[in-house]
C-alpha cells in the first residue's frame, strides 16, 4: 500500500468539508494538472476537482487511487449523502472529479456505480426580490459595487462573469454586454441597462487613466485567456483587454514576471450586497445571485418570452429557466385567493383575542 506524508492546507481548500485534505504525489498532482489544462478548464474548476481528489484519498488512508476502483468510490460518495449530508450539486462535482482523474489521467475504466447513495435533491425555488426591494438594495451601494450590482440585476450576470468583463465586451452604441466564455465556456449576449450609460463611462474613464499610469510605470498587464499571450504579445498591455473593474492592487506573475492587475475579487461585491440587503431591512436571504434571478423573473412579468430569457440567461437547457415561471405568477398558481375578494373591511381581528389565545 502507497502511502504519502500530509502537508496541510486551509480548510477552505476543499469544498464542503471541514478537514484539510492532503497534498499528496507531486507526479499524479503534475498529471492531474497537464490533463486538465489540456481540456482548457478553468483554474478553479482545477482546483476543486484537485479538492476532492485529495478527500477521496484521505478517505480511504491515504491509499493510492491506482490500488482503488469502483467500490471505493461508491463508499466515499455515499458517505458524503448519508455523514456529511451534502446537497447533491456538491456530490455530483465531486464525482465528476473523481471519473476524471480514472478516465483521463489514470486511464481506467469504471465500472457502474449501482450501489451508489444519492444525496436528495430539494424542490427549491429561487429567492426574488420584487423592483422596490432591489430599488431598495442599490440604493445602500455606492461607486463600483452599484455599478457592478446594477449590472447583475439589469443584464441578469453571474457574479464571476461580471467580475471578468473587459472594456471590449461592452458595446454602448449596441446596448449590450458579451458575455465570454460564461458557464459551461460559452459566449453570449446579454442587455446593456440605460441606467448605466453615464456612470459606466465615467468609471470606465478612471480605469483607463489608472491603466496609463500603470503603463507608465512598466506595469500593466492583464491575465489573457488560452494561448492569446503567445499570439499576441502586446495585446496583454492594450486598453481593450483590460477588465472593466479592475482591482486595486498589481501583482507579478510567477511565470511571466509580467506585473498586472486582476479582476476585483467577487468577495468584495458579495459582502457588499449582503450587507446592503440587511440594512435595507429586507427579510430575505438575498445575496448577489438573487439579483439574477429578479432579472430573469421580471423580465417574465413584464412579458418576455421564455426563449428569450433563456438566451439572455444562457442555459443549455429550456428547464432550467421555467422555475422562474413558478416565481413570476400572481400566487403558486397564477390564481386569486379566496380571501382576496372579500370586500375591505370585511376581515378584523380582535388583538386582545390573539393574546388570549396565544396564552
Amino acid at each position: 500500500m502507497v502511502t504519502y506524508p500530509i502537508r496541510i492546507n486551509p480548510p477552505s481548500f476543499c469544498p464542503c468539508v471541514h478537514e484539510s485534505p492532503p497534498r499528496f504525489g507531486s507526479q499524479l498532482r503534475e498529471q492531474f494538472a497537464r490533463a486538465m489544462r489540456l481540456r482548457h478548464l478553468s483554474p478553479r474548476t482545477e482546483k476543486s476537482y484537485w479538492a476532492w481528489v485529495s478527500r477521496f484519498v484521505l478517505f480511504h488512508g491515504k491509499r493510492h487511487p491506482n490500488e482503488m476502483g469502483t467500490q471505493e468510490i461508491t463508499d466515499f460518495l455515499s458517505s458524503l449523502a448519508t455523514e456529511r449530508r451534502v446537497s447533491a450539486s456538491t456530490q455530483n462535482q465531486a464525482l465528476c472529479a473523481l471519473i476524471f482523474l480514472y478516465r483521463e489521467v489514470l486511464k481506467i475504466k469504471i465500472g457502474p456505480l449501482d450501489d451508489l447513495v444519492r444525496a436528495k435533491r430539494p424542490k427549491t425555488l429561487p429567492v426574488v426580490l420584487s423592483v422596490r426591494e432591489v430599488s431598495a438594495v442599490l440604493d445602500q451601494l455606492d461607486g463600483v459595487n452599484k455599478l457592478m450590482a446594477t449590472l447583475l440585476y439589469g443584464a441578469g450576470l453571474r457574479l464571476l462573469e461580471c467580475a471578468r468583463l473587459r472594456v471590449k465586451d461592452i458595446d454602448f452604441d449596441a446596448r449590450q454586454v458579451i458575455v465570454r466564455s460564461g458557464k459551461g465556456g460559452k459566449d453570449r449576449i446579454s442587455l446593456l441597462p440605460d441606467l448605466l450609460r453615464r456612470e459606466l463611462p465615467a468609471h470606465l474613464e478612471r480605469a483607463h487613466a489608472q491603466h496609463r499610469r500603470d503603463r507608465a510605470t512598466g506595469a500593466g498587464h492583464v491575465a489573457l485567456p488560452l494561448a492569446l499571450a503567445r499570439k499576441y504579445p502586446s495585446a496583454s498591455r492594450e486598453w481593450p483587454w483590460q477588465w472593466v473593474f479592475p482591482a486595486t492592487r498589481i501583482y507579478s506573475d510567477r511565470a511571466t514576471g509580467e506585473r498586472r492587475r486582476h479582476h476585483l475579487h467577487e468577495s468584495v461585491l458579495q459582502r457588499a450586497v449582503r450587507s446592503a440587503v440587511a440594512n435595507s431591512g429586507i427579510p430575505k436571504k438575498a445575496g448577489c445571485h438573487t439579483l439574477r434571478h429578479s432579472f430573469a423573473t421580471h423580465l417574465l412579468q413584464s412579458g418576455t418570452d421564455i426563449r428569450t430569457i433563456q438566451k439572455l440567461l444562457g442555459h443549455s437547457d429550456i428547464r432550467t429557466t421555467m422555475i422562474y415561471t413558478h416565481v413570476a405568477q400572481s400566487g403558486p398558481f397564477g390564481i386569486q385567493s379566496p380571501a382576496d375578494r372579500l370586500r375591505q373591511g370585511q376581515l378584523t381581528v380582535n388583538p386582545s383575542t390573539i393574546d388570549e389565545e396565544s396564552e
